[in-house]
């Protein structure tokens, strides 16, 4: 499956807002967009002003490169989202929050997305005590997600959770850090989101 390979700080730069996609070195002076906050390219300094195609097309990208997705995969989520009661946007974002490898880096046991989704592939994630290693995998409240016990003295998963020790987790989760088990207590709603999306532009974007 093709994926973006290059250098994560340039999709920073391109939507013009921190994605946090190198986890902690986001919160650093090392981060690109602090250093560069124009987009990268040789005509990244111009000024240029989105058209309203522009400006959905930029809002469906930047979630894409939030939550590390292909078109095809997202436009997927989407159309699963219209098929579900409510609004089509929310339910977007509940169906994206509610990924495996979203929820591990939520839960503290990743320190990006990106690295989330290599412990899941990797097998180190057990959900309701069966391995889990699909990163698309989408959990349900009442379901049981833990690490595996040959997993709990992963050097990288416990210093992620050292890491995270002050990060509070989502109220749509449930978190026992002493024994790496978290309960999905809820779906997450927007209100849980704590990333700047207008959902409503990605849901004009793909009505047209």
């Amino acid at each position: 499956m093709a994926r973006y390979t290059g250098a994560v700080c340039r999709l920073c730069r391109r939507e013009g807002e921190k994605l946090f996609l190198k986890g902690d070195r986001c919160y650093t002076g090392k981060c690109g967009i602090s250093k560069r906050s124009y987009p990268p390219g040789q005509h990244g300094q111009g000024r240029t002003k989105a058209s309203e195609h522009g400006t959905q097309l930029r809002e469906k990208q930047k979630v894409k490169r939030y939550y590390g997705l292909l078109e095809g995969q997202f436009r997927g989520y989407f159309e699963m989202a219209k098929k579900r009661k409510g609004q089509a946007g929310e339910n977007l974002l509940s169906i994206l929050e509610s990924r495996l490898d979203n929820t591990v880096y939520r839960l503290g046991f990743g320190a990006s997305r990106a690295e989330a989704r290599q412990l899941v592939r990797h097998g180190h994630f057990l959900v309701d005590g069966k391995k889990v290693d699909i990163p698309s995998f989408l959990v349900k409240p009442a379901m049981i997600i833990s690490i595996k016990d040959a997993s709990r003295q992963s050097g990288k998963i416990k210093g992620n959770l050292e890491a995270s020790a002050s990060r509070q987790a989502p109220r749509w989760l449930e978190l026992d850090r002493a024994n790496h088990v978290a309960k999905v207590v809820a779906l997450p709603t927007k209100a849980d989101i704590d990333l700047p999306i207008s959902e409503h532009l990605i849901v004009e974007l793909y009505s047209k």
